[in-house]
Order: C-alpha cells, then structure tokens, then sequence
C-alpha cells in the first residue's frame, strides 16, 4: 500500500478511534459519578449556568475521556502508519489539544482543570503512545 495513503488512512482512524473512546468515557461518566442536582449536562448553556456546582471529582471523567481518547487515538495512529509515526501521533495529540482548547474557551471550567487538562491530558499522552507503538514494531 502506498506510504502516503497508509499514513492518511492511520490519522483519520486515529481521528475517529479517539473520538468514539472520548464519547464513550464522557457518556458513561454520569452513571459512575451523577452530576449534581439540578444540573443539565445535554447542553452547554446548561452546564455554563451550573458549572459553579460541580466539585473536583466531577471532573475525573471529563480529564480520562481526553487523555484516553487521545492516547487511543495516536496509539492507533502510529500502529497503523507506515512512516513518521511519532510526528503522526503528536499530530492526533494536537489536534485534541486544539479541541481542548475550544472547550475551554466555549465551557468554562475552573481554571486548575484547564490547566491539567491541556498539559497532561494531550500531548503527553500522544507521546506515550508512540513510544509504545515504537516498542511493538
């Protein structure tokens, strides 16, 4: 298989594996920790107006679905890809970080959470991954 079609073929695997595992976490977290009383978690003008709610442990969830779905993701990425691995992976971890990034700016959070969330939730995760993916060849 040509290189550059395995490699485009790898990122957008990555891509949707990251974000079905991102989902998935996101949309289980309610049934291991409810949200608060009175809170409307189905949208974000919901979840702006009770943010001031939530305690620590609310975010546990939030935090896992971004580091493993984006660890899932590059991992896929850099198994897959015939080339270039590492610089695809830390691709997929940016292009999560980048949707971090929004979040932040579109939901506001409390500021710890941001912060742990976009330095150890995204790029440090993507370059595990790779490291691993490495390992297995």
């Amino acid at each position: 298989m040509n290189p550059l079609f395995r490699n485009t073929l790898a990122v957008l695997a990555g891509l949707v594996i990251g974000s079905i595992v991102n989902m998935s976490i996101l949309s289980i977290s309610g049934s291991i920790i409810p949200a608060p009383n009175g809170v409307d978690v189905t949208t974000p003008e919901g979840l702006k107006a009770t943010m001031h709610l939530f305690e620590p442990k609310h975010f546990l969830f939030p935090f896992l679905a971004h580091a493993i779905g984006t660890f899932a993701g590059a991992l896929t990425t850099a198994l897959i890809a015939a080339s270039n691995k590492t610089k695809l992976a830390f691709f997929i971890g940016a292009f999560f970080l980048f949707g971090g990034i929004v979040m932040v700016y579109t939901l506001p959070s409390p500021v710890w959470f941001s912060i742990i969330d976009l330095v150890f939730a995204y790029i440090p995760t993507a370059y595990l991954a790779s490291k691993i993916a490495l390992k297995k060849k």
